[in-house]
């Protein structure tokens, strides 16, 4: 008898035990919801160093927990809700869930945030788990800093809503203490987002995102299996040169062998060190290729494509060159397959779990990009490698999104702006690509860049001083001392508006490579919002606008011409100034198609520029159409140095 009301008291302990977050929340709101359930309590917050003298200013810790709570009818796969802060905040810590943007912790949320699972992924309903809480509902408990709010105050998000596609939610209702906000979300009746299939388990990947990895497990053991991991290049002006990719291991795992790529750093010692080497005592550790909790893997050379052991894996070995699927789709994908070894409790077929916080760049001039965390799709589909009329199955597939970032960071390129009616050239913005700290030295990294004559584009920067100081006293303008520092810039682009008359107008555009580099199958695309729908042709490069990108010309070099080469030494390297490589080409556009425009008031210059999928920095002003001349100053004076520029070459 005793022993039976111990086992009744026990069972309604771990009762209330289980239900504690609903009950504790609002009992009653989540069994009027018929959906899904999410609610957000503050829990608790204290002031933290340093005592600042501005109240708005001064941080605090905070503490809250999210619930979400699947009380619908169909499974919830791969939740995400929206978190509306609004406060400053930083968010130091999840539990049981992650950024879906792919940010790490800890990471300014203060314009809001969605978070997404990471252990509990989906969450069944309590039909068919009897209403097992722990299948059922996910507690997220937070902790982070808040700016500006103090206890008693709380600091409330001023939303939340579930940010899976197919729900209406409900206007969130506070608690009262107002500490507490909940909402109801219901499937969206118009929607068939969430329209179940017998045929269908997963979503199919996302055609979004300027870059995507697909993570596929192709072969599956006890305690390991294959996965190839396919990357595609979606951005139509996005590129990446010498990639390099990294992720991060979550239970352990390691890197056996490879094929089609290969980590930047072959070590097995961690393992042989580590947990691995205690459980596998009987696997030579020699041939393990890395076992880094973060790995980077690198592109194969072309010379590997045939390589038994190595190459022969699809849209292998390409040195790292993702191009724009606007220039070749064929090479807008990389490939590589590797073997994945397990660690307890992990050890059976079934268990498959992705690496997370995936990292992707590349060198020279490419853009950055941030990744999202990886989503459970549809298994990939491939034709039967041994040539049968059927398609073969992964076993399962996960797709991560990765998008080029629009930070504050230095730009790596730069472009100037010259004209027929100014003499003047406007130059690359100072410190357009960076200046070091050392530089407020010996130049001003805060004075604009002065206006340069024509030919001072075909010197290096540090030959140009003297001739700006001739130009200014030429044209009576005024020379800031010290003098304003250089752009810095690997790669500069002058863009020259070369005539203008009535049914059309042309222009000329000038890549200069002051680098060590040369750059083979090179780009450049030009934004110009009123002047692009009057394209007409490009003489020396190959050009046509782009469907997908509004407004927006694409140049590339010819076959044979598509190499930029590197800076070289002049003819007198004890005498003469280095010489930048050079590619150069006019343009012509025509005004039946661009009615209104203004090319001498700026309509002839580009809104943006980007080289090789890097956006580049343009000037701030554009040549002053004051001082109009007959006949065109800048390109007489080009065209009589281009044979000594190509002598030099």
């Amino acid at each position: 008898m005793a022993m039976a009301l111990h086992d009744h008291v026990f069972f309604y302990i771990f009762v209330i035990i289980s239900a504690a977050p609903l009950s504790l929340s609002q009992p009653q709101a989540a069994s009027s919801c018929n959906g899904i359930f999410l609610s957000y309590t503050y829990t608790s917050g204290y002031r933290l160093p340093p005592n600042t003298s501005d109240t708005a200013d001064q941080p605090y810790r905070f503490t809250s927990e999210l619930t979400v709570l699947n009380n619908g009818l169909e499974d919830l796969k791969s939740w995400k809700v929206f978190v509306g802060f609004r406060h400053r905040e930083w968010l130091v810590s999840a539990s049981n869930a992650e950024l879906a943007d792919g940010t790490g912790l800890p990471a300014a949320v203060g314009n809001g945030t969605v978070l997404e699972g990471s252990e509990v992924r989906d969450l069944k309903t309590a039909a068919e788990t009897a209403g097992d809480l722990k299948q059922m509902m996910v507690t997220v408990d937070m902790v982070g800093t808040v700016f500006g709010v103090a206890p008693p105050n709380v600091p409330m998000p001023s939303t939340i809503r579930l940010s899976n596609e197919g729900f209406i939610c409900r206007k969130p209702t506070s608690q009262a203490g107002n500490n507490e906000t909940h909402t109801c979300c219901t499937v969206d009746p118009n929607s068939k987002t969430n329209t179940p299939t017998d045929e269908q388990e997963f979503p199919l990947p996302q055609k979004g995102g300027d870059l995507s990895i697909i993570y596929d497990v192709t072969k599956t053991y006890e305690s390991n299996y294959w996965a190839e991991v396919t990357v595609s290049n979606n951005n139509p002006i996005g590129r990446l040169d010498h990639w390099k990719l990294s992720w991060e291991w979550i239970n352990d795992e390691f890197i056996y062998t490879m094929k089609g790529a290969y980590p930047s750093n072959v070590d097995s010692s961690e393992c042989i060190f580590g947990s691995q080497g205690e459980y596998y005592k009987k696997l030579d550790f020699a041939d393990v290729l890395n076992c880094e909790r973060r790995p980077t893997v690198v592109d194969l050379p072309p010379t590997r494509f045939n390589d038994s052991k190595l190459g022969k894996v699809p849209f292998c070995c390409r040195n790292g060159t993702l191009l724009p699927p606007t220039m070749d789709p064929s090479k807008s994908i990389s490939r590589f397959q590797m073997q994945v070894f397990k660690m307890p409790p992990n050890i059976n077929r079934s268990h498959l779990a992705p690496p997370r916080n995936w990292k992707i760049s590349g060198e020279e001039l490419n853009p950055e990009y941030q990744c999202g965390n990886p989503v459970r799709v549809s298994p990939s589909e491939s034709l039967d490698p041994t040539g049968l009329p059927s398609n073969t199955s992964a076993i399962a597939s996960w797709q991560i999104l990765c998008n080029i970032t629009r930070n504050t960071r230095k730009s790596k390129c730069c472009v100037s702006f010259s004209a027929f009616f100014n003499e003047s050239v406007v130059p690359c913005q100072t410190c357009a690509c960076g200046c070091s700290a050392k530089s407020e030295r010996t130049c001003s990294v805060a004075e604009p860049a002065v206006l340069l004559p024509p030919e001072a584009l075909l010197v290096p920067f540090e030959n140009r001083t003297k001739m700006a100081h001739t130009w200014a006293d030429r044209k009576h303008l005024s020379v800031p001392n010290p003098m304003p520092c250089g752009d810095n810039c690997g790669v500069s682009i002058n863009w020259h508006v070369n005539t203008d008359y009535r049914r059309g107008w042309t222009a000329r555009i000038t890549l200069f490579n002051w680098g060590e580099t040369d750059f083979a199958d090179w780009f450049v695309a030009v934004e110009m919002d009123k002047a692009a729908p009057g394209f007409e042709k490009m003489y020396s490069f190959n050009a046509s606008s782009l469907d997908k990108v509004k407004n927006t010309i694409f140049m590339q070099g010819k076959e044979g011409l598509n190499f930029l080469v590197a800076e070289a030494n002049g003819s007198n390297p004890k005498k003469d100034p280095k010489v930048p490589g050079k590619q150069q080409s006019v343009i012509s556009f025509r005004k039946k198609n661009t009615p209104g425009i203004e090319v001498v008031d700026g309509d002839g210059f580009p809104n943006k520029v980007f080289f090789n999928g890097e956006e580049c920095s343009l000037p701030l002003v554009y040549p002053s159409s004051g001082f109009r001349n007959e006949f065109s100053f800048v390109p007489m004076l080009l065209l009589m140095l281009l044979p000594i520029i190509w002598m030099w070459q």
